[in-house]
């Protein structure tokens, strides 16, 4: 059984912040989605970089040299993380910032008036206005690959006549972060390639969860941010050597032309990249193996697994419940563990402060910038309440909230 075999104790005593206890309970955090709690390495990691002594980068003694170290060493494992090469990597803020960076970048390449991108009505807002607003810079036409309110999916069907010839770049996000579609990404790919478009990946909701591969995706940008699997407020971005290359980037006169440091602009979060490397080993010690990757796509197998039959669970309960309605994708469709649901008649921000008031419950409530998506589905009454289960989370805490979520909906 599923719940048998998964080492469910020892990964919550990683966890400082599940020992907080509200209303005589300790907290259930069905938050992960917005930012999952950190682990205890991740912690002690960013704490004793801090207490041996900080520097900045290009001083001859020791502090400089070991964080010199420290940058290295953290691009190295971002990219056995996310199957690429440590030349790929960039860090940056977050996945916001980072694509706003690097569109404006793209957007000096592309001529006035002549193209267009392709964004989807699926995705979080950061990973369509970016590439919005470079392109509107440009006075390029923006194409929209829909969304099937009945389906909870991306249309597909008028793939080739929205990514055609004139296309300069598609984005797309592996999995919906509101909820929790895992899209169908790779006829997208594909086809963006097929026309000689780029393509930009959100990964941000799917690296939490399954393990991706850049190389083998042939994306050119694929995005994730470090405090989405239990590290610390840190963005990554992979980028493809000769897109990288070719990447004019807006940066301050002295600084390094070179790839990936030209597109990260002042001093980095060397204390984040001290934890993103303590995330990533702590994601392999779930896993087996003898090398990294094999242990970080055996650990993904595992937490997926797990999660899975969490929140299939939920998904199942809450069916049942006549004054509650579930926003997802049919059974047959790939999904995340992010249960977004309605109780009818009830704001989803009074729902959400009774759970957190009365069952020490946090989940999160709105459209999670996903704002194009929730629009249509003709969301109302305060956007969607949102369930994201973690690898740290317990069946008693999904039993929990589905008694609780009971009892709101009498």
């Amino acid at each position: 059984m599923v719940l048998k075999r998964y080492p469910i104790e020892q990964i919550r005593e990683e966890f400082p912040a599940l020992q907080r206890i509200e209303r005589d309970h300790f907290v259930g955090y069905f938050d992960g989605p917005g930012g999952t709690q950190v682990a205890k390495s991740v912690i002690e990691a960013m704490a004793t970089y801090m207490k041996n002594g900080v520097s900045n980068l290009g001083g001859s003694y020791p502090t400089a040299m070991e964080t010199a170290f420290l940058v290295n060493d953290a691009r190295e494992h971002a990219a056995i993380l996310l199957g690429a090469k440590k030349e790929n990597i960039a860090f940056g803020a977050n996945m916001t910032t980072l694509a706003f960076r690097i569109a404006r970048s793209l957007s000096r390449q592309w001529k006035n008036g002549q193209g267009n991108i392709v964004v989807t009505e699926m995705d979080h807002h950061a990973n369509i206005d970016p590439w919005v607003t470079a392109a509107q810079t440009k006075n390029m036409q923006i194409h929209y690959l829909k969304v099937n309110p009945e389906t909870k999916t991306l249309d597909l069907d008028s793939l080739e006549k929205v990514i055609n010839n004139k296309t300069k770049l598609v984005a797309i996000g592996l999995a919906s972060n509101a909820i929790g579609t895992i899209n169908d990404y790779i006829p997208v790919i594909r086809r963006a390639k097929e026309v000689g478009a780029l393509v930009a990946l959100d990964a941000v909701h799917a690296v939490p969860h399954f393990s991706v591969d850049f190389q083998d995706l042939d994306a050119d940008f694929l995005f994730c941010s470090a405090y989405k699997f239990f590290g610390p407020h840190l963005g990554i971005v992979a980028i493809k050597e000769d897109v990288f290359h070719e990447l004019e980037i807006f940066k301050l006169q002295p600084a390094l032309s070179e790839t990936p440091e030209k597109l990260e602009t002042g001093t980095l979060n060397f204390e984040g990249l001290a934890g993103l490397i303590e995330t990533i080993r702590f994601i392999a010690s779930i896993g087996k193996g003898n090398l990294l990757r094999e242990q970080i796509t055996s650990a993904y197998e595992t937490m997926f697994e797990y999660e899975d039959y969490l929140a299939n669970h939920l998904r199942t309960e809450l069916a049942n419940f006549d004054h509650v309605t579930l926003y997802q994708a049919e059974d047959d469709i790939g999904k995340t563990p992010t249960v977004a649901f309605q109780i009818k008649e009830m704001e989803a921000k009074i729902v959400c402060h009774q759970l957190a008031q009365k069952y020490a419950l946090h989940l999160e409530f709105g459209d999670f910038y996903a704002t194009t998506l929730v629009e249509k589905l003709n969301i109302q009454n305060d956007g969607l309440i949102r369930a994201g289960i973690a690898p740290y989370n317990t069946i008693e805490e999904i039993e929990r909230l589905i008694h609780a979520i009971r009892e709101l909906s009498k």
